[in-house]
């Protein structure tokens, strides 16, 4: 199999744009991509993109408008999970050798989304629980309440994620939102769903992010960038699940646990040991405390322990959400496994500016997708290795 390389990564602002479509946002970020990588966009030879509500041929719409057309493409959707499907696609196509050079992106208008069906995400005909209101904040209440129940946690542990996240993302060009929070002024923003409250939950946003992957041998031939260390995905799987991730524990969504298991298998390191910054899926600022442990940052039962040790901020051991994740980033769904993944590619190349990790080497970037609210409750869990 060939080893994969980020050649070039581009992204819009995330945020409410009422004025620009999915197909804007998505050529924008791959016109940012392009000149990132310095190659024409005749390059491709194939092409993919996550999105969960964009119109149908996204992805065709999108890359006409930069003079891309006559090579496969595809429009992947996978709930959360869509931009990181996008790219594992992508990555199984150039390690096998099929092609040599592709972009990935996500792209999202979660506003055009609101104009046509209203405010919200809204549960549909066939969604039962979602109809009685056993919706993703119940789900994600579930665990927060486990937390507390099983390893300890208190409300303000639960808070911690969404307090530092929102820290980090006043120094990111690209976040939604810019400003602190305090733990007061969480616990007295309108509840959700016991115990979460407006300011635990991820903005909806709109936003697209794109990367350029390519062969070993094209990266030799065309990589211009030569101060930025080479930077490969060195492993990445999808992982998909049913109704037991929804039904039985919520600390421990095999999904997402599995998915991280194979990812770093597959790139030959250690969680405990190697990862040296991680960007990942937290909706809910519960979801990224659970998270630690279900993806093998610390030991199982360690999760609250290692967010007390503060191993998770700048300067700590495994700084998680330096971008400011999806709490202050916001989050276009589709566009969000896309992002995770230029983030940690910034980290590797030194270029995260006041975010950056020192001397980050292997990162990790992780989506998870689902509809954990009806009978089927599928999950999907993205989850890439990039190293350097």
């Amino acid at each position: 199999m060939s080893f994969v390389y980020v050649l070039g990564i581009g992204q819009t602002v995330f945020g409410r744009q009422d004025k620009l479509t999915v197909n804007d946002l998505g050529a924008a970020a791959v016109l940012a991509a392009i000149k990132d990588a310095e190659i024409s966009p005749k390059d491709f030879q194939t092409a993919y993109c996550g999105t969960m509500y964009g119109p149908s041929m996204t992805v065709e719409s999108i890359l006409i408008r930069v003079g891309v057309d006559r090579i496969p493409m595809y429009t992947v959707e996978n709930a959360c999970a869509s931009g990181s499907s996008a790219i594992h696609l992508l990555y199984r196509d150039i390690s096998l050798g099929i092609y040599d050079a592709g972009i990935a992106l996500g792209a999202e208008s979660l506003s055009s989304f609101s104009r046509k069906f209203g405010k919200g995400l809204i549960a549909f005909e066939d969604d039962l629980q979602g109809e009685l209101a056993l919706t993703m904040p119940s789900f994600f209440a579930k665990l927060c309440n486990r937390l507390m129940e099983k390893r300890g946690a208190t409300l303000e542990d639960i808070c911690y994620p969404s307090i530092k996240n929102h820290r980090a993302g006043m120094n990111n060009p690209y976040s939604q939102y810019k400003k602190e929070v305090t733990f007061a002024e969480i616990m007295a923003s309108p509840m959700i769903a016991d115990p979460i409250t407006v300011l635990q939950c991820c903005p909806q946003s709109d936003g697209a992010a794109a990367v350029v992957l390519c062969s070993e041998e094209y990266y030799k031939k065309h990589n211009k960038k030569t101060h930025r260390p080479p930077v490969r995905i060195a492993g990445s799987v999808i992982s998909c699940s049913g109704a037991e991730d929804a039904s039985y524990d919520p600390l421990a969504l095999r999904s997402m646990i599995e998915g991280a298991r194979k990812a770093c298998e597959m790139a030959g390191i250690d969680p405990l040991k190697d990862i040296n910054v991680v960007e990942l899926h937290d909706a809910f600022s519960g979801e990224e405390l659970a998270a630690y442990e279900m993806l093998g940052l610390c030991k199982s039962g360690e999760g609250v322990a290692f967010a007390r040790s503060r191993a998770v901020e700048l300067g700590g051991r495994c700084p998680v959400n330096p971008s400011g994740g999806l709490q202050s980033m916001g989050h276009p769904l589709g566009a969000s496994g896309v992002r995770v993944v230029n983030d940690i590619a910034r980290q590797l190349w030194g270029e995260a500016g006041a975010n950056q990790v020192k001397g980050a080497k292997v990162g990790m970037a992780q989506m998870l997708g689902g509809v954990l609210t009806n009978i089927e409750s599928p999950v999907a869990a993205g989850v890439q290795i990039l190293t350097r």
